[in-house]
């Protein structure tokens, strides 16, 4: 049995829930099989300038949708995330400015 078609049968039965906890390689084999039903990302404050990838290059596209997130506080930032379906290209761009940017705008015109 493959592992892909073990965890499908682990899920098929009743009991606890079941975690992956810091596997890349497995999260990017049941990741593609559409087997992860939520994501728990917790992101440290600091820089270490190298590591390894949660999702490598072959990773299967998808959106997630933010379903909860809080702030420890020594800054650890826990997020969960459930797939949302397919990614939705889009722009990040504010349709107004920020008041920030009025302020900065209003300041160069009387310059």
């Amino acid at each position: 049995m493959t592992s892909i078609a073990a965890v499908a049968a682990l899920k098929s039965e009743s009991g606890q829930d079941l975690q992956i906890i810091g596997s890349g390689n497995l999260i990017q084999t049941l990741q593609a099989a559409s087997l992860i039903d939520e994501y728990n990302v917790w992101t440290f404050p600091v820089v270490l300038g190298r590591g390894k990838r949660l999702f490598e290059a072959g990773a299967k596209a998808g959106a997630l949708r933010l379903a909860a997130s809080q702030a420890s506080a020594t800054g650890v930032v826990m997020s969960t995330y459930v797939p949302a379906g397919e990614v939705t290209p889009g722009s990040f761009e504010q349709t107004e400015p920020s008041a920030k940017e009025v302020e900065r705008r209003a300041k160069l015109a009387a310059g």
